[in-house]
């Protein structure tokens, strides 16, 4: 590992987040793949479980988990490698710096990832699985999309 830049060293707990989240959300959220997630129509009268959007579902949520971590874990090193250079840093500094880039980038990087794909997600009725489409089919004005709630 003495080979091994600096920087790559601090990239990796980024990895080992993204991977832990590429793991644990389906793991925690496995159950949705078995039961499926409810749809509803426009006006939140649930029509039925789907197990067609988890597959859509789960994956957003995934990767809106990584996005947040991103700022934090792979600009908070480069930047924080830059600031070591600097004739005014001191040992001392690291932790305070540090956990106030954590802290802004955060506050930033939370709701632009929760708001990378909509809460109430709408799919079309078509890209259901065929027995949820028939009862669909069979309301009175039946709607070409339908909404789930994409998790957090």
């Amino acid at each position: 590992m003495k080979n091994v830049p600096r920087l790559v060293g601090a990239l990796v707990p980024f990895l080992a987040v993204a991977a832990a989240n590429a793991i644990n959300i389906p793991m925690m959220r496995s159950n949705e793949f078995v039961v499926g997630i409810p749809v509803e129509d426009e006006n939140g009268e649930v029509l039925g479980s789907s197990l067609a959007v988890p597959y859509k579902a789960i994956p957003q949520v995934t990767i809106s988990r990584i996005g947040m971590a991103t700022p934090s874990m792979v600009l908070g090193p480069i930047i924080f490698q830059r600031i070591m250079k600097m004739r005014s840093y001191k040992p001392w500094m690291a932790a305070p710096i540090q956990t106030l880039m954590c802290g802004f980038f955060l506050t930033f990087s939370t709701p632009l990832c929760c708001a990378l794909f909509p809460q109430k997600t709408p799919i079309a009725v078509k890209q259901l699985e065929p027995e949820l489409q028939q009862k669909i089919a069979l309301l009175k004005n039946p709607p070409e999309y339908v909404y789930y709630n994409k998790g957090l």
